[in-house]
């Protein structure tokens, strides 16, 4: 009987609710190993999660073991609470409803998990939103700018 195989490389990226719910640099670094250990918990295995101020980016090998939107799902509820119990922020922390998720081939692999180690100089010449649509059109993907995040400008 045969086994099944499989390699899926996602990039998955979401943001932060609240203008003034802002990821800290003082405490992000905390909440971004914290969703690591969530998405290997899970049955994946995590490359890299790193953001800035008002999202982030995870960067995992997906083993399909449920559905993404539920794993986004338990991903941000589950993180949002470690935010809530370990009083990180003066301000009601919420991640965004939506989120994007980009699939890469396997020689892409070291590219992306250092284009998301690298996010904090990234934005010092880009914004978060300009970077977004950068990836919904590289990806071809039809949006609406009435479904995209509330950026922050």
């Amino acid at each position: 009987m045969a086994n099944t195989y499989s390699k899926i490389y996602l990039h998955l990226v979401f943001a932060v609710k609240n203008r003034h719910a802002l990821l800290a640099k003082e405490w992000r670094q905390e909440v971004f190993s914290y969703i690591a250990g969530a998405i290997n918990e899970r049955g994946n295995y995590c490359f890299n999660v790193n953001g800035y101020n008002d999202h982030l980016h995870i960067f995992f090998d997906y083993k399909s073991k449920e559905l993404i939107q539920d794993l986004v799902r338990e991903i941000k509820k589950s993180s949002n609470q470690f935010i809530k119990d370990k009083n990180f922020s003066k301000y009601k922390f919420e991640w965004q409803s939506g989120y994007g998720v980009f699939s890469h081939g396997y020689r892409e692999r070291d590219l992306i998990i250092n284009y998301i180690k690298k996010q904090e100089a990234h934005h010092e010449e880009r914004t978060f939103k300009d970077e977004y649509l950068s990836l919904l059109q590289k990806f071809e993907i039809e949006f609406s700018d009435n479904y995209l995040f509330d950026f922050l400008e």
